[in-house]
C-alpha cells in the first residue's frame, strides 16, 4: 500500500472514531467494570441488541429496564412478566415484549442458579478459552452467536482474553467503508484506540448506511 492510501484509511478511521466511537455499554449508561451488575447489564444489552430492532431503541430499553430497577438477576427473576413487559415497551421495545419479557426471567434465573448470579463465575468457568466463554453465553435463552458476539466485542475493555476482537460485524463495517477487512490492520489504523471502541464504531457503519456515507463524505473532504 503507498503511503497516501495508509493516509487515506487513517483519515477514514479517525473520522468514524470523532462522531461515533462510543461503545453501545457506554450509551447505554453501563459504567462497564469487572464486577457483576454492570457485566449483568452488559448481559441484557447484548440480548436486546442482537434482536431485529433498532440498536437505538435496544439502549434506550436497557436504560427502561435499568431505571424500572431490573439492574441485577436476583431483580429481573423477582420481577414479574408483567413489570419486565411493561419496562421493555418503555424503552420503545413493543415487538419482542412478551418473548423478551420471558427470556430475562429465564436467563436471570439460570444465572443466579448455576453462576451465583456473577458473570465473573461463568468466565472463571471457561478459564480463559474466548470458544467456551462463547458457548457458555448462549446457554442463555434469547442470547445466540449474535449476542454473545456483541457481548465479547464489548467485555472485551474489562475481559483481557476476549481482546483484541473486531468481529464480523464490524468486518461489514469495515467494508463498507473501503476500508481493510483485517483485524489487525484496523486495529493498526485506530492507534492507541481501544478495539471495544473501534469495533463498536464499525458496527455503527455496518448497521446505518448514513453513517458510512458521511463518515466517507466528511474523511473526503479533509
Amino acid at each position: 500500500m503507498t503511503a497516501a492510501g495508509r493516509d487515506d484509511e487513517e483519515s477514514v478511521v479517525r473520522v468514524l472514531l470523532d462522531a461515533h466511537g462510543e461503545t453501545y455499554a457506554h450509551e447505554a449508561g453501563i459504567a462497564l467494570r469487572n464486577t457483576p451488575q454492570p457485566l449483568y447489564r452488559l448481559l441484557v444489552l447484548a440480548h436486546l441488541l442482537s434482536a431485529r430492532i433498532r440498536g437505538s431503541v435496544a439502549v434506550a430499553t436497557a436504560r427502561a429496564l435499568h431505571e424500572a430497577g431490573l439492574r441485577d438477576p436476583r431483580r429481573m427473576a423477582e420481577a414479574s412478566w408483567q413489570e419486565r413487559v411493561d419496562a421493555l415497551g418503555r424503552g420503545g421495545y413493543r415487538r419482542y415484549d412478551e418473548r423478551t419479557a420471558t427470556q430475562l426471567g429465564e436467563g436471570a434465573e439460570l444465572l443466579l442458579d448455576r453462576w451465583g448470579g456473577d458473570l465473573r463465575r461463568l468466565r472463571a468457568e471457561a478459564d480463559g478459552d474466548v470458544d467456551e466463554l462463547r458457548r457458555l453465553l448462549q446457554e442463555f435463552t434469547g442470547i445466540g452467536p449474535s449476542g454473545a458476539a456483541i457481548f465479547l466485542r464489548e467485555v472485551q475493555a474489562v475481559w483481557p482474553e476476549a481482546a483484541p476482537l473486531v468481529d464480523d460485524k464490524a468486518l461489514q463495517g469495515a467494508r463498507r467503508l473501503g476500508l481493510p477487512e483485517d483485524p489487525d490492520r484496523l486495529l493498526g489504523l485506530a492507534g492507541r484506540t481501544e478495539p471495544a471502541v473501534l469495533a463498536s464504531a464499525l458496527v455503527r457503519a455496518a448497521l446505518d448506511k448514513d453513517v458510512a456515507e458521511d463518515t466517507l463524505r466528511r474523511a473526503g473532504s479533509r
